[in-house]
């Protein structure tokens, strides 16, 4: 086999040669040479079947060689040498002796037949062979002289050409097209030199003196530049009626395919400012890209970004997602169904297909436009499996993944005209001999600090008071659940001591009223500095003054009465009692 020469390729079309090893080609052929390869493998693989079969020839063996005539000698020899075709010379049989001839009549009739069949195993080979070298050098071909690129931009009539930045001549985002932003290729290139000559002039302006920085007075220049952006500023253009139509009619004609008209809306200097503001925001979007791309050539990439809805979040943590998806810098999940997907484009299609606009499960909990739905894990697997890898994007601490079958998933969600969106959720096992009530809780990054969180820990314990039982949630904690689960058991506590008018307390009886576990509330009130040892005996110092402080900052809070667990919303039966009834 002939050494591949530095610098050529390999196409994808490549099969491996029989002793093992990969075929190996040379680019540099033209369409013609192609052309000329296929037809004098046509006519070869004809004339060897005629002889074959004794059936008349249509194309003599001197058609071949016409064809085989538009090569160089050399590439007529890498055929032959690459396919392991014989000399011409060589390959035609040599008449045998007398003596050989006429040894034995069975073990001759015998021994011609299985040399004719090695031939002609031999020629099936050949041709196979010939045939598969045909198919690379055409794929490569293509290969090499087509235009398309690996990467396209996704926008619908979009070559891929220029860049908004115009410092390259192809884009393949979003961000990045011309098209997209209304613009044309000349249009960027010319925006480009314009910002390097201010560049420039910056610079040279910026070179003089610069000692005593900390007593710096503004220069004419800087009093005339001020002036003359307060001007343009003031000089905003009027919104005509030809200018609302047109708007109009680019928005009927493209919708959300392309950028809006911008021209009308605000002066010359702002709507410049935006223009640069863009061009920054694409060139470090495309240096985090690299950067991430770097990373996971080493092996060290995680999933940076995560588009859910209309939210776009930063993710804090890994996630064992597959390993096309986690070295991607940024995934796309559906907020209904929570299909992860690589790109918008995929999204898109996906939304205008996607039937559900709620989780699956029973809804057991609605006040207003919240509401809980039960999920069970071993009914809707994939659904929890998807849940629990959106998760460990945001949880330090969570193991749980695929075996989602032993446990109860409880998903709040805000609903409105489009569905029902995905707020937080926690999760529980059917039957826990600790009596954990929670065993993962997350509250989605846009909903954090709205009390979403604190919603889903009293629904948690809501549902221990209907069970009958005391709960407490699973450890290890998050360095935010424990921040979450100190905060409720606080207000619990302080508000049942509020109203208590006894003198003496039970931590038993308190354990049973709030269902909250003897040991959190222990831990609370050692916290609070409201628990003391004195003379063999634990007393609960019911500090008047620290308790009427905590309910009159509370009062001062805005709180949505929508927010708040109410017991009669609730439609629900214990797993336990539900297997029994079965």
């Amino acid at each position: 086999m002939p050494k591949r020469k530095s610098g050529t390729k390999t196409s994808e079309a490549e099969c491996s040669s029989p002793s093992g090893s990969a075929a190996s080609l040379e680019s540099g052929e033209s369409a013609d040479e192609i052309e000329n390869i296929i037809k004098s493998i046509k006519t070869r693989r004809s004339v060897r079947r005629n002889s074959a079969t004794g059936a008349p020839s249509v194309a003599s063996p001197s058609a071949a060689e016409n064809n085989d005539k538009h090569l160089t000698p050399a590439k007529q020899r890498r055929l032959s040498k690459d396919l392991g075709e014989p000399d011409r010379e060589l390959s035609e049989s040599k008449p045998k002796g007398p003596g050989k001839a006429a040894k034995g009549k069975g073990k001759g009739k015998f021994r011609g037949k299985k040399e004719t069949e090695k031939d002609e195993d031999r020629e099936v080979t050949l041709d196979f062979h010939t045939e598969r070298r045909a198919a690379r050098v055409v794929a490569e071909d293509s290969l090499k002289y087509s235009a398309d690129s690996v990467a396209r931009c996704p926008l619908p009539g979009c070559d891929s050409k220029g860049h908004i930045t115009g410092r390259h001549d192809t884009h393949r985002t979003l961000s990045a097209c011309p098209l997209y932003h209304n613009m044309s290729v000349e249009d960027c290139k010319a925006r480009m030199l314009e910002r390097e000559a201010q560049t420039a002039e910056k610079k040279k302006n910026g070179s003089q003196d610069k000692r005593d920085l900390r007593r710096q007075t503004v220069t004419p220049d800087q009093k005339q530049l001020k002036k003359k952006i307060a001007e343009e500023r003031n000089r905003k253009p009027e919104m005509t009626q030809e200018k609302k139509d047109k708007h109009a009619e680019h928005r009927e004609q493209y919708g959300m395919l392309r950028e809006p008209l911008l021209t009308g809306l605000t002066s010359e200097f702002d709507l410049k400012l935006f223009r640069e503001a863009q061009v920054q925001a694409c060139e470090e979007l495309s240096y985090e890209m690299a950067t991430h791309y770097q990373l996971s050539d080493k092996q060290e990439y995680r999933i940076r970004k995560l588009e859910m809805g209309k939210y776009e979040m930063d993710t804090w943590y890994t996630s064992p997602y597959p390993e096309e998806y986690a070295r991607l810098p940024k995934i796309y999940v559906c907020e209904y169904c929570l299909k992860y997907m690589k790109t918008s484009v995929i999204t898109r299609r996906h939304a205008a297909k996607c039937v559900w606009r709620h989780p699956p499960g029973d809804e057991i909990y609605r006040k207003n436009s919240i509401s809980v739905f039960e999920v069970d894990g071993k009914k809707n697997k994939i659904y929890c499996q998807n849940l629990c890898l959106l998760a460990k994007l945001f949880l330090d601490h969570k193991t749980l993944y695929y075996d989602v079958e032993p446990f109860l998933f409880y998903v709040m969600t805000e609903a409105d005209n489009w569905g029902c969106h995905v707020v937080g959720y926690f999760s529980k096992e059917k039957q826990s001999f600790l009596n954990y009530n929670v065993s993962c809780i997350l509250t989605l990054p846009p909903y954090m600090r709205k009390g979403f969180g604190k919603m889903l820990i009293d629904f948690s314990y809501l549902l221990s008071k209907v069970e009958g039982k005391i709960g407490s949630p699973e450890r290890p904690l998050s360095d935010l659940g424990l921040i979450s689960y100190r905060s409720y058991w606080k207000d619990v506590l302080l508000t049942y001591l509020q109203n208590y008018k006894d003198r003496e307390i039970c931590i038993k009886d308190l354990s049973q009223e709030t269902a909250i576990n003897a040991n959190d509330i222990v831990s609370t009130l050692q916290a609070l500095g409201m628990l003391k040892y004195w003379k063999g005996k634990h007393l609960v110092l019911k500090k008047q003054d620290f308790i009427d402080d905590y309910f009159k900052r509370k009062g001062q809070k805005k709180t949505d009465q929508n927010q708040q667990i109410d017991a009669s919303c609730l439609k629900w039966t214990p797993h336990v009692n539900r297997q029994r009834t079965e």
